[in-house]
């Protein structure tokens, strides 16, 4: 199994560009679950759960499938419940769940218009959890995925909830125009809004695309045009490497496609382009500032994608009273608003107050997944935080795999643990910037 490619691509659009004849990234990946949640208050950050004394025992990651497709790609066709159910599906299986011994369903889902009446709960019952389980969504645009989790292994610690599954989804390729028409048009045309601009990549404070905040960025932290290219460059050699080397096998859920040819099995990832250079990259033209001062590209910037993941996560004891070997424990996480304008920095806080409650320090983490949204911010923050690169995203990241929305803080997680097991890594961080200006982050031990 292994995420979706149907071969080299022609470089997209950026990021939540309109697109230019772009193509995007598809993943419908799962994640992760907590074992232990410390948590210590920290000055000016939003409340967060109890101390584990008073939760007990706490939730464990137990099992995560995933599949990634192209923006008008391979998955294009296929509704965005359906990759949903793909996946919880997958991961009840891995983890020798039954499917009516699930407590709730907690999904990230940003682009819901058009996709009917709470597209969760239809990804919960096509997977076969029956009516009598809840099933629902949380939005918190990029970092939807990984709320879901927190919100799972919250549901569990106070005792409300005993098997959760977690994770998100989207199909940015089916996100609809809309039009007003509530009470008609009496003079002129009637303009059509692209719903995944609105809604998910254009800032509501500033009124400006997301890949301007990526500039604003670049300018603050002085992130050079060249500084860009480079880590989009190692984004797609090390994505690359890591496809050849069969690293994401064991994350991969195939997705089967029905069309009038028949059915189509789709398992490899489509976004990923083999095969970029630097030099190539250096040839394209800014996209979103056009008057000279621009450095960013659709090829430093991350992919309008289609997928989902997913994760179980139980109490301690029930992984024991199953004979489950826990894949790994959720230590810490923590959230942070930041200014609009400049929201790629949200992880810069956000690390750093889920680091401290887990009572580490940065250099005790063995690997960091952050969000590649736009290379400029991936930079910024490796900058502020003082990080080594060679402990970030080592697989590539999402200017490489592609960013669907509600999917990415779970696909970060997935891929995060899939590569502490490969390399043997005892503490990693998750994180995502998040559009309108926050972050999240979470820490996690195996062992």
């Amino acid at each position: 199994m292994g995420r979706f490619s149907a071969g080299p691509q022609p470089p997209g659009a950026p990021w939540g560009a309109p697109a230019r004849g772009a193509s995007a990234a598809s993943h419908t990946r799962p994640s992760l679950c907590p074992d232990e949640l410390r948590w210590a208050p920290v000055q000016g950050e939003s409340a967060g759960p109890p101390a584990p004394a008073a939760l007990g025992a706490l939730p464990i990651a137990l099992a995560f499938p995933s599949v990634l497709g192209s923006f008008n790609g391979a998955l294009s066709t296929v509704p965005v419940h359906d990759l949903g159910s793909t996946v919880i599906r997958e991961v009840l299986k891995r983890a020798n769940v039954d499917p009516k011994e699930v407590s709730e369903v907690i999904f990230g889902h940003v682009l819901t218009a058009g996709c009917g009446q709470n597209p969760v709960r239809q990804a919960s019952v096509g997977a076969g959890i029956p009516y009598s389980v809840p099933a629902w969504s949380c939005q918190m645009i990029c970092g939807s995925g990984l709320k879901a989790v927190c919100l799972a292994a919250q549901a569990i610690g106070v005792g409300d909830s005993r098997i959760v599954v977690a994770g998100g989804m989207e199909n940015m390729s089916k996100a609809p125009h809309l039009v007003r028409l509530r009470t008609g048009v009496r003079l002129g045309e009637a303009a059509l809004t692209d719903s995944i601009l609105c809604d998910g990549l254009t800032d509501a404070f500033h009124n400006y695309h997301m890949g301007i905040t990526a500039e604003n960025v670049a300018k603050k932290w002085q992130v050079s045009r060249e500084d860009q290219d480079r880590l989009a460059a190692l984004s797609q050699d090390r994505t690359e490497k890591a496809q050849k080397a069969g690293h994401f096998d064991k994350e991969i859920v195939p997705v089967f496609v029905s069309s009038r040819k028949g059915v189509t099995e789709v398992k490899t990832d489509e976004f990923p382009r083999p095969g970029s250079t630097l030099e190539a990259m250096s040839k394209l033209k800014p996209y979103f500032l056009t008057d000279g001062t621009g450095t960013v590209t659709p090829a430093n910037a991350s992919g309008i994608n289609d997928g989902a993941a997913a994760v179980v996560l139980m109490k301690k004891s029930e992984a024991e009273n199953r004979g489950l070997t826990p894949l790994a424990h959720i230590v810490s996480w923590s959230q942070a608003g930041v200014e609009p304008s400049i929201m790629g920095t949200g992880p810069i806080p956000a690390i750093k107050q889920a680091v401290a409650k887990a009572g580490w320090s940065l250099e005790d983490v063995d690997i960091f997944e952050i969000n590649e949204a736009f290379a400029a911010v991936s930079v910024a923050i490796v900058k502020e935080l003082g990080l080594n690169p060679e402990k970030v995203n080592t697989e590539g990241g999402a200017i490489a795999l592609g960013h669907p929305l509600g999917a990415s803080g779970c696909r970060i997680l997935v891929t995060l643990l899939h590569t502490m097991e490969r390399k043997g890594c005892q503490r990693g961080v998750a994180a995502l910037c998040i559009g309108g200006g926050m972050g999240i982050a979470m820490c996690v031990q195996r062992g």
